[in-house]
């Protein structure tokens, strides 16, 4: 008697597709680390050319995370109705279109305007790239690929300190040219982005089978068929709406999602915006301690990446999230209490939060993208997104003020702890969803405070 053996695309081997699909879809996160973090180098030509506040600077930095927090709630809804490839292509015009305008700008208003657009931008791409990636990768590879394309946020934010040490003798107009060099990236990620397929997942949730289906073969093989994706396919079943993300069991993964999230972007933005504020703050001076300080640190969240691809799928998501926040948590408080802490403690101390923070940010991207279904994926996403930037956009704008009533050591310990109650959130709100299926994750069959 001849039998048939069941196939998962969750299953399926790791394919060029892939990669290529990771490489692609990390673009995003790449400009978006470099160009949140090009504005703390501008500002060093842009404050004498412009005559700048503290307000208009606090501004400068807060801008594009407030678009992101546009962006993200808003585009991750329309990512979810009107499909991932669209939307994946159309952002990054709109990156290339005020990275420009941002460079041309003949008043600190109008920077600040195309900044906020421009972070429109980057909030949109957060739902749509990272939800498609999710959507086609096998289960054993999703939390390292979908990791990858956030480690590569810190790649950019490092890019953006080299990019803004080559260009520190173009006078006082240098601000302009670095402002709109995240365009370059951004065309170049949209070329590479050309052709590819819409999510299978999502034009199955949509009722296009027989597109859902030409993907599946054109993407794992012709022996796979559109039921291999493990999707609900009965009409009958209740689907999710962008109502359930805020009901019942959903409601506890959003909130998770906005406190970790919110948690690690606090300190993260606002190290990556005032960088060579900070350092100055400790007392170093030069170019080469405020540039290469600060890629040094830059470099570090990127460090900090590797072991945490390397153990995410073997320890859990909550382990390692776990390790990361209590280790922030100790290097941005202890400064503070001891008496007459000196330049080197502080930046020791910075690079360490850089590499604990760096080792689990990624999970900003893995975390939501396993905890919701198809429907409302990247509408979870863009939720996350956007909660997380009203923090961050509080913080880079207060960054400044806390530095100068606060001090260096007292700015770190705020920092430290907000990371504490990104390790008490963890700890009681946290699932474990490592190496299971996206529609096991989805639904309630997931491990509730399980290391995994």
């Amino acid at each position: 008697m001849e039998t048939t053996t069941r196939r998962s695309v969750d299953e399926a081997p790791l394919t060029r597709f892939h990669v290529k699909l990771t490489v692609f879809s990390s673009g995003g996160p790449f400009i978006d680390g470099y160009a949140l973090s090009i504005i703390g180098i501008a500002l060093i030509t842009m404050q004498p050319a412009l005559q700048l506040s503290a307000t208009e600077i606090g501004l400068l930095g807060a801008a594009s995370l407030i678009g992101i927090f546009v962006g993200g709630g808003l585009f991750g809804w329309v990512t979810d109705k009107v499909g991932r490839h669209k939307m994946y292509i159309i952002d990054l015009l709109a990156l290339a279109l005020f990275s420009v305008l941002c460079g041309v700008s003949t008043d600190v208003w109008q920077v600040i305007a195309c900044r906020f657009m421009l972070g429109v931008a980057i909030g949109a791409d957060y739902p749509i790239a990272t939800s498609l990636l999710a959507e086609f990768l096998p289960r054993r590879y999703r939390g390292r690929l979908l990791g990858a394309t956030f480690v590569v946020w810190a790649i950019g934010a490092a890019a953006a300190y080299l990019v803004g040490y080559l260009f520190r003798d173009f006078g006082p107009d240098a601000w302009r040219i670095l402002l709109a060099t995240p365009a370059v990236f951004a065309i170049i990620t949209l070329l590479f982005r050309l052709g590819t397929p819409e999510s299978a997942r999502w034009l199955l949730s949509r009722g296009r089978v027989d597109e859902a289906r030409a993907v599946v073969k054109k993407v794992y093989g012709e022996q796979y068929e559109v039921e291999d994706l493990g999707e609900p396919s009965d009409a009958s079943t209740p689907r999710a709406t962008f109502a359930s993300v805020f009901r019942g069991e959903y409601l506890k993964r959003t909130l998770f999602v906005a406190i970790f999230w919110t948690a690690q972007v606090i300190p993260m933005f606002a190290v990556y915006t005032f960088a060579p504020d900070l350092l100055a703050s400790f007392g170093m001076t030069g170019d080469a301690n405020l540039y290469g300080g600060s890629l040094i640190i830059s470099l570090f969240f990127v460090v900090g990446g590797i072991p945490g691809l390397l153990v995410v799928d073997r320890i859990g998501r909550r382990k390692l999230m776990i390790y990361s926040f209590a280790l922030a948590t100790a290097v941005l408080i202890i400064p503070a209490l001891i008496p007459g802490v000196g330049a080197w403690p502080l930046f020791i101390a910075l690079t360490l939060f850089a590499f604990a923070s760096g080792s689990a940010n990624f999970l900003q991207i893995v975390y939501p993208n396993e905890l919701f279904p198809t429907e409302v994926r990247a509408t979870a996403v863009g939720i996350g997104t956007a909660f997380s930037r009203i923090g961050s956009a509080t913080s880079t704008y207060l960054m400044p003020l806390a530095i100068l009533h606060f001090g260096a050591a007292g700015s770190l310990a705020i920092g430290g702890i907000v990371s504490l109650v990104g390790l008490i959130a963890t700890f009681v709100l946290a699932p474990e969803t490592a190496n299971r299926s996206l529609t096991d994750t989805a639904t309630n069959r997931v491990v509730a405070g399980s290391g995994g």
